[in-house]
């Protein structure tokens, strides 16, 4: 791709002829973005260390944080790493699909895309277009492609192709477009690297289908536990400043903010009594909040208020990841220097 290439011209249909053109990217060291079934990826070589040197440096990602190894199914895992009955167990039931295994990995194994660690995070993407992207890959002699979400370290996943190019502008590398991410959020993330198997991300894959596969209840992360995509505190973050509040709280925290002249956007389920405040609608089925997630935090954040307030998802555990995210959302939103003295009292 020349450097005179509009960055608009970056996003290409889904055809056979991009997808053979980003494979050869791939094969050349360069990047690419694609569409899994939870987000976009940015995506290099696995097995190439200055092409997944390019992710950190394009995202800003510190070196330690570990990126997703993408695969088109278990037996091209096993050149990564380490197998276990486990393994076996939950590919056979859940791969193609949203849940990323760590697994200690092979000494052949990439260790940048690993962020140095003795562990790697590995998956099976279900959206057609990375599958036939993986399939080019591997026919070009490709084995598999690291890539964590294509956006900029810490800020909102993208589930479009146009977010991609939102978020990366000049520096977008050539973009799949296939559509909306079918889930909206990242796959789910189980270690199965020490003892019991442990949850280590909440994601699109429920936590009672693991543990009905395994026979056995997943453990809580510990300190010991490796490091993964998307678990810092602050993540997936506005440059916005959001607050999370209750229903019987949004009203008061709303005329507050208004009353020192807060330009304010809400996503509740009920429309706020204010009748000039941007205002969006829950969704109440959790499936179908997901979906929209991201999408709905990157509107209200190009809005061009000065808050967010998003009213608390239920409790449940459909509602696990969903709430995951906007926790983390809520701790890393806005520039350092937009904490004020009408933050809600923590």
């Amino acid at each position: 791709m020349g450097p005179d290439r509009g960055p608009a011209s970056r996003i290409l249909p889904a055809s056979p002829a991009s997808i053979a053109r980003a494979a050869d990217e791939l094969i050349a060291g360069r990047l690419v973005a694609f569409p899994t079934e939870t987000v976009y990826g940015l995506g290099a070589d696995a097995a190439n260390p200055d092409a997944v040197a390019k992710i950190y440096r394009l995202k800003g990602r510190p070196a330690d944080h570990p990126l997703i190894v993408h695969v088109r199914d278990s037996a091209a895992a096993e050149r990564w790493a380490v197998w276990s009955d486990d393994a076996e167990r939950l590919s056979r039931a859940f791969w193609p699909g949203p849940l990323t295994l760590i697994l200690e990995r092979l000494p052949t194994a990439c260790a940048a895309a690993c962020g140095g660690q003795p562990t790697i995070g590995i998956r099976a993407p279900a959206h057609p277009v990375s599958v036939r992207l993986l399939e080019a890959f591997a026919e070009r002699g490709g084995s598999a492609i690291a890539a964590p979400s294509a956006n900029r370290f810490g800020r909102i996943s993208p589930t479009r192709a146009q977010h991609v190019l939102d978020d990366l502008g000049a520096d977008s590398p050539l973009i799949l477009d296939g559509g909306d991410c079918e889930l909206g959020l990242e796959s789910t993330i189980v270690d199965l690297s020490r003892g019991q198997p442990a949850l280590l991300r909440p994601g699109g894959l429920p936590r009672m289908a693991i543990e009905q596969v395994l026979g056995c209840s997943l453990a809580a992360p510990d300190a010991a536990a490796p490091r993964v995509s998307g678990a810092l505190a602050a993540h997936y973050a506005p440059r916005t400043l959001l607050e999370l509040v209750s229903a019987a709280e949004l009203e008061a925290r709303l005329a507050l903010l208004n009353q020192v002249g807060q330009r304010t956007a809400v996503w509740s389920r009920t429309k706020p009594h204010a009748s000039s405040v941007m205002w969006r609608e829950q969704a109440t089925d959790a499936t179908v909040f997901a979906h929209q997630l991201y999408a709905v935090l990157r509107e209200l954040d190009a809005s061009g208020v000065d808050r967010l307030l998003i009213e608390r998802p239920p409790d449940g555990e459909a509602w696990r990841a969903i709430a995951d995210r906007l926790g983390r959302a809520a701790v890393g939103s806005g520039p350092e220097e937009a904490v004020s003295d009408v933050r809600p009292p923590s």
